[in-house]
């Protein structure tokens, strides 16, 4: 079950090609630093956005919406997802001999509107590895 912990309020940016850029600029301007994007162990387990901030690596789920209607951006992280991503944060630490490092899996919520504009939602803590 997903634990929901909003640290950020809803913040309004303006249009981007697309919601992960969008996440990008918003950890940047919140003092993450990008290590990587895009990390992919297989066809189905990929990791939208690898962060680091306060010696912390951070893999975040991106998730953009132009409704509710059929739920929330973050509920859309199922957990088969979170298997999946877990699966990769695994083989990406492998990869990095990051073994000893603090992770934790944060949800960004990207809601559209037709304003071009996009509002923000950064779930810390997500999920967990159980």
């Amino acid at each position: 079950m997903l634990r929901f912990i909003v640290l950020y309020s809803l913040e309004v940016m303006k249009w981007e090609p697309n919601g992960e850029s969008i996440a990008v600029k918003f950890l940047q301007a919140a003092g993450y630093n990008i290590i990587t994007r895009n990390f992919r162990y297989s066809r189905n387990a990929e990791i939208d956005i690898i962060a680091e901030i306060d010696n912390i690596l951070v893999f975040v789920e991106v998730k953009t919406r132009y409704s509710d209607k059929y739920g929330t951006p973050a509920e859309a992280v199922t957990i088969n997802k979170q298997r999946k991503i877990i699966l990769a944060a695994t083989k990406f630490l492998q990869n990095n001999n990051f073994f000893d490092r603090t992770c934790r899996f944060d949800v960004i919520e990207i809601y559209a509107n037709k304003n071009s504009e996009w509002k923000v939602n950064h779930i810390q803590n997500a999920f967990e590895v159980n």
